[in-house]
């Protein structure tokens, strides 16, 4: 069984979350896990769909223009004005979409510390007994605090990625941030990308395979765009 790695799309914020989700929805291989990398059009914010938007715009710098998105999956808010992006979805029945959120927020970032660790990064993951994804919900804001199994500094504890979970009876959708300043300097983005598929292949017992974009319907790509940058899906809550 492969691990299809997408091509990497620049979009803003509301097409990039509708597009994560469809491909959890309605992608053509659905007994495949699937990966992307991704950037933004414009500089953006996302907020868990959980959050309040009254604590959300508390938290947002103040005079400034950017996109913003609630995202499909759970978390804190998440400026994407310089992280590295990417989305994992895992079909439902694969054996690390069986195992518990905490489990699966492990795998994925102790493949993604080793990565940064091959770029010269001292980076691991947080160790803790309670549950990512109540944890972060609690937070409110993903990089102020570390939680458990997020990608930390080794020496420092300072926060270098997090992550935000959905589960449906399709499978797992897996949103995924690296803050670039955090990371340092002299990374290269490039070989970091292939160390980290090749690491997250190898943790999923899949064989990385580049794969073209799927065939999704544009039309229902564009509606859920509409929806989720529409007023009633940004202020839910």
């Amino acid at each position: 069984m492969n691990l299809e790695i997408l091509p990497t799309r620049t979009a803003g914020a509301a097409e990039n979350m509708a597009i994560d989700f469809l491909l959890l929805q309605r992608y053509p291989r659905a007994t495949v896990p699937r990966f992307r990398h991704y950037a933004w059009r414009a500089p953006a914010f996302t907020f868990g769909y959980a959050q309040k938007i009254n604590f959300v715009r508390t938290q947002l710098p103040p005079d400034e223009h950017f996109d913003l998105c609630r995202r499909p999956t759970g978390g804190g808010i998440v400026d994407h004005r310089e992280d590295w992006t990417y989305s994992l979805v895992i079909p439902r029945g694969h054996p690390l979409e069986e195992q518990r959120a905490a489990q699966s927020y492990r795998v994925i970032h102790e493949a993604l510390a080793a990565a940064l660790v091959a770029q010269g990064v001292n980076a691991v993951t947080k160790p803790s007994e309670v549950d990512p994804e109540d944890a972060a919900e609690a937070t409110g804001v993903c990089f102020q605090r570390p939680e458990v199994h997020d990608v930390v500094h080794a020496l420092s504890g300072a926060k270098i990625a997090g992550a935000a979970q959905k589960r449906n009876k399709h499978g797992l959708l897996f949103q995924g941030s690296i803050w670039r300043p955090a990371a340092g300097v002299g990374i290269d983005w490039e070989l970091f990308r292939d160390a980290f598929i090749l690491l997250l292949s190898k943790a999923l017992g899949n064989e990385a395979q580049t794969t073209p974009w799927p065939d999704l319907n544009e039309d229902e790509v564009s509606g859920l765009g509409e929806q989720y940058s529409s007023r009633e899906w940004i202020e839910y809550r």
